[in-house]
């Protein structure tokens, strides 16, 4: 591992995710004496503080945004002591000397967190480089969206790659900060019981869900872009299939753990045009109930026609010797009928049931792992109800609960980016995203946005607070196949 840093410059630093997000994590990283003694925190934008104002601009996002329980007076002072502010427009390099300046000594390493438009990652990189930000002892981070298909992510990457090599580069998916997620490796590789079974000759077929409750939520500009696909399919749920999916690394590091994951992305089937409309469902979310209120559709919010998926549904398949014939269902989708992101492992029914003769029906073992909003692994197993059993033997499928909550009830619960901004300052780059795996993601994801516009597939309509349109039902029932609802 490498060294950790000494100052930290965060990009977008008076955006919406710095105040939700970052500000928060990097105080609780202070709070609990994590954060290097020295470590300084210069946050830039082009909004116009000094560093008085911004650190009350840090102190009224802290208030609205951490729990009550978390909030601490002298922490909260002695964080904000750590707080600097630059003002700079990225787009134009002459501002990055005055930045350089601003931060003052960088010998004892510097990272840095972008958190800005993707069009800016040209003039910000070069920027850096002229002001002398971009050595050998500079690491940065960047949060997604990275590019809208390969070429533009290749565009950004070789951009990037001119001021930071890869060792040095830290692409941001939050969801591999969620402990749930890092639990599916202890899951599948600290326990002997499920490896042998996890494979073709024990799973039936695995879902993914990431549904959510909310519309555009301001998002408004960014999302009609974007669209479910890229950004949820592209990044989150790949590297949630990949885990899932991966063979056992060597060993718990870096490398090891990416290269694994990058197999299994590059052995996702690519579909062809004709194929797409088949193997995919999209929709679109009309006027409809959630949470027990009236919402308008997509358009509505939008206020224009549009023709973005806010709803996805996906058939994937990962030819290779351990998945050979197993399908993995992916759904997403915004205004569903709860919010919920989950993973299911259906397993095979045994090869013979001894209890049929006596009325004893039998539903095959499922795994469930959930990551929000509780966070919980459950079994599903079979077990026989208490009785004589005279009218014949009644068999029930009884839960095996791992409620994380519960059993890990002294432990603070972090939020993913506590761990991944620590891991950015201490150069651990075990949990981000490696360039070849964003690009085997995107080379899958493009191969079925050419065969939604070779075949002119336009979403179909679903009522918010639904599951999505019926097609998405229709994609799992012909495999006989049904959501974990």
């Amino acid at each position: 591992m490498s060294q950790a840093v000494g100052k930290l410059l965060l990009f977008g630093a008076t955006g919406d995710l710095a105040q939700r997000m970052l500000l928060p994590s990097l105080y609780g990283l202070h709070a609990d004496g994590l954060l290097p003694a020295g470590l300084t925190i210069t946050g830039t934008a082009r909004s116009d503080h000094d560093d008085a104002g911004y650190r009350k601009f840090a102190a009224d996002a802290l208030d609205e945004f951490l729990p009550a329980d978390r909030k601490d007076d002298s922490a909260v002072a002695s964080f904000l002591d750590r707080l600097n502010y630059q003002p700079l427009d990225a787009s134009q390099t002459d501002g990055f000397g005055v930045l350089a300046e601003k931060l003052g000594d960088i010998s004892g390493g510097l990272a840095i967190f972008l958190s800005t438009a993707p069009w800016l990652f040209g003039p910000t990189i070069k920027g850096l480089e002229s002001a002398g930000l971009a050595g050998d002892n500079v690491r940065i981070g960047l949060e997604k969206p990275l590019g809208r298909d390969l070429e533009s992510s290749r565009e950004i990457n070789d951009i990037v790659a001119l001021g930071f090599p890869e060792e040095r580069t830290f692409r941001i998916d939050h969801y591999l900060g969620k402990e749930t997620v890092q639990n599916i490796m202890a899951l599948r590789f600290g326990n002997s019981l499920f490896e042998p079974i996890w494979n073709s000759h024990g799973v039936d077929h695995v879902q993914i869900t990431v549904s959510e409750t909310v519309g555009l939520e301001g998002r408004a500009g960014f999302y009609d872009d974007t669209g479910a696909m890229r950004d949820m399919v592209q990044n989150h749920m790949l590297q949630l299939l990949a885990l899932i999916a991966m063979e056992p690394p060597a060993r718990f590091d870096g490398t090891a753990i990416r290269d694994e994951k990058v197999k299994v992305l590059r052995s996702l089937r690519k579909m062809t045009p004709a194929e797409v409309p088949h193997l995919t469902v999209t929709g679109q979310y009309g006027p409809g109930a959630s949470k027990g209120e009236i919402v308008k559709g997509y358009t509505e919010e939008l206020g224009k026609p549009s023709g973005t998926e806010t709803f996805v549904a996906i058939k994937a398949n990962v030819d290779n010797w351990r998945w050979a014939g197993v399908p993995f269902y992916l759904r997403t989708g915004k205004r569903l009928a709860e919010r919920r992101s989950e993973i299911v492992i259906q397993f095979k029914p045994v090869p013979h049931s001894i209890f049929a003769d006596r009325g004893g029906q039998l539903q095959a073992n499922t795994l469930v792992i959930r990551l929000q909003p509780e966070e919980y692994i459950r079994l599903l197993v079979m077990a026989k109800q208490p009785g004589l059993d005279r009218d014949g033997i009644r068999l029930r499928e009884v839960p095996l609960n791992l409620a994380l909550d519960h059993e890990f009830a002294g432990t603070r619960r972090r939020i993913a980016y506590e761990r991944l901004l620590l891991d950015l300052i201490e150069g651990d780059p075990t949990l981000f995203v490696r360039r070849d795996e964003v690009e085997a993601q995107w080379e899958w994801i493009d191969g079925i946005r050419a065969g939604w516009e070779a075949n002119d597939v336009h979403p179909k309509p679903y009522a918010s607070g639904s599951w999505g349109p019926s097609a998405a039902i229709a994609l799992t029932e012909r495999d006989g196949v049904t959501w974990n609802e």
